[in-house]
């Protein structure tokens, strides 16, 4: 095998819930990710030179140790003493800093194609463990499908599937810092949290209405204080047909839950007009990885 071709999918957070801060300045979450069908491509091929060539379709992404791909590459690629290069390919289709996971699904890609191209047979489990020395939501990406996460992220539980619904993502214009939403949330001054629990029953119980009506991020206390167009964006997603709406991890991305794909795609139109610097999509749930 000299190739392997990949997709990386995006994912969302039905519920997003932070408990403490630890005294390592990461923070304790419960949340439950559910991969969606938006998706970036990776092809990595073999080089004879032992070498780490990175391109991509975006000219303002990094292509040397700061890409958590090529990071991925070079981990597994110093392990097991790996003498050939690679060259990756890698087409972005999710949008960067959006709270979607973008990057970690790109670096759970490029992990499981290492593990691929060069017959390394490590197990999901084995992959995880060192996803995370790269990132708290790489080990969810390699997992995929429906999920408690908990932990920094790194604790993941699988749950049953999320019953079929369209999703209406919208990603605004600006760019939001994860580590400026966390070190500005005082998670004692936390009013509400997210019904885990209740979501979980929902969801095994395939009541997509009964998810929508508990979607909540506690990051949205900070994020739209800072961006209220975020707060206009789920309005508007009610008020067009959604169940419910919610921002997904830090933000800003929104997206709406929708049974019903007209309703989808009329809502589409509104939020586009809405703003034409928007990036809009309708894309279904996907119950893997």
């Amino acid at each position: 095998m000299k190739s392997v071709h990949l997709k990386a999918y995006a994912k969302i957070n039905l519920g997003l819930d932070v408990l403490r801060k630890r005294e390592d300045n990461y923070h304790e979450v419960r949340m439950i990710m559910q991969t969606i069908d938006l998706y970036d491509k990776l092809t990595l091929k073999i080089l004879d030179e032992d070498t780490i060539i990175l391109k991509t379709n975006l000219s303002f992404l990094p292509t040397n140790e700061n890409n958590l791909v090529y990071k991925a590459v070079k981990l597994l690629k110093d392990e097991f003493q790996i003498k050939k290069g690679v060259l990756i390919d890698l087409e972005k289709h999710i949008p960067v800093a959006a709270g979607m996971a973008g990057g970690s699904t790109d670096c759970a890609a490029a992990l499981k194609g290492m593990n691929k191209l060069f017959h390394l047979n490590l197990t999901p489990n084995q992959l995880m463990e060192r996803g995370v020395l790269l990132g708290a939501d790489v080990p969810y990406c390699i997992l995929g499908g429906t999920a408690l996460s908990e932990g920094i992220g790194e604790v993941l539980t699988p749950l049953s599937p999320m019953p079929p619904c369209h999703v209406l993502i919208v990603k605004p214009s600006m760019h939001v810092s994860t580590k400026f939403v966390y070190e500005n949330l005082n998670v004692g001054l936390l009013t509400s949290h997210p019904d885990i629990d209740g979501m979980i029953q929902a969801i095994k119980k395939k009541d997509v209405a009964g998810v929508a009506m508990r979607l909540e991020n506690v990051l949205e206390t900070v994020t739209i204080n800072e961006y209220p167009i975020i707060e206009e964006i789920k309005q508007l997603m009610k008020d067009a047909g959604a169940l419910g709406a919610l921002m997904s991890g830090s933000g800003p991305t929104i997206f709406g839950l929708f049974d019903n794909i007209l309703l989808a795609e009329k809502a589409k139109s509104i939020c586009r007009k809405h703003d034409n610097n928007h990036r809009v999509y309708v894309v279904d749930i996907k119950n893997e990885a």
